[in-house]
């Protein structure tokens, strides 16, 4: 009976675990639609920003900016975008993992020499790191709750700042970009400085404008607004990439859960139909006692 009655707390106890994964679920797939029409509408308005800028840039070397020069590399900052919740699979490991063998990859000796400073977003990137001994600088976990243009403007200000004063030479990204609910493309970009984009046909951007007071002022003033839209891109892609891997993470347990309830049921039945018999065989072999 004992073993019986410790059967049925299991069964009760998976059954409550699986409600809990599936109304997970059913939450992460709604905010993963919220997520998924917020990217859909700010992609278009960045492709157009970025067409503008590629027909500004391409043969053009009368227009500098401070954003598109190199420098020699004395330190750089790798932003690495997961989450502040858990439950969802590998998102964020992967995510450290990644910004570990690409700072290796990317600048070998400076990493050696611990010039490489990383500002996690998201508390559960950030214990990654810590746990990998990475020189994290600070957070920025505070975005993926309140993520919105504003905030993630004022972010890349302070990004921008920190490149024009030459504190970081180079800036980088990682993070999940979504693909679909259930596939997240690990992707690495430099972010600062803004490289030149390839063009294999220049005649492909011959569009005329108009500028007003002048070039370069338009220029200086779009590069800014460029970062700003594409880093906000990023943030939304790397949100919607964390519902979709949650949302398939609850949907693999809620079945696990539902396959364990099912050898649990088996295990009971099997476990009462051989008490039952053993019952059957006391009463049996009681009576034939009483008999002799």
């Amino acid at each position: 009976m004992a073993k019986l009655k410790e059967i049925r707390t299991r069964i009760a106890s998976v059954k409550n675990t699986r409600q809990v994964t599936s109304a997970m679920k059913l939450v992460s797939a709604a905010k993963l639609k919220r997520a998924q029409d917020y990217l859909l509408h700010i992609v278009p308005y960045e492709k157009k920003l970025d067409e503008i800028l590629h027909n500004l840039t391409i043969g053009d070397i009368t227009v500098d900016s401070v954003f598109f020069k190199e420098r020699e590399i004395d330190k750089a900052l790798i932003i690495a975008i997961g989450s502040n919740r858990g439950l969802c699979g590998a998102f964020n490991s992967n995510v450290a993992k990644m910004a570990k063998t690409y700072t290796k990859n990317k600048f070998p000796i400076h990493d050696k020499m611990k010039n490489i400073d990383y500002l996690p977003i998201g508390r559960q990137i950030e214990k990654e790191l810590k746990i990998m001994g990475k020189n994290v600088i600070s957070e920025a976990n505070d975005l993926i709750d309140n993520l919105d243009y504003e905030s993630a403007s004022k972010f890349v200000e302070q990004l921008m700042l920190w490149f024009t004063e030459n504190k970081y030479q180079q800036i980088h990204i990682v993070y999940n970009k979504f693909k679909n609910a259930a596939v997240q493309d690990l992707t690495t970009e430099q972010f600062l400085p803004v490289t030149h984009p390839e063009v294999k046909d220049p005649y492909d951007y011959q569009t005329e404008y108009i500028y007003e007071p002048t070039k370069s002022e338009v220029y200086n003033k779009l590069i800014p607004l460029a970062l700003k839209m594409h880093f906000y891109s990023v943030m939304l892609d790397s949100h919607a990439a964390e519902h979709g891997a949650r949302m398939t993470s609850m949907h693999q347990a809620t079945d696990n859960a539902t396959e364990l309830l099912k050898d649990l049921r088996k295990t009971y039945n099997n476990a009462r139909q051989s008490a039952i018999t053993n019952e059957i065989i006391e009463i049996t072999g009681g009576a034939e006692a009483l008999n002799k």
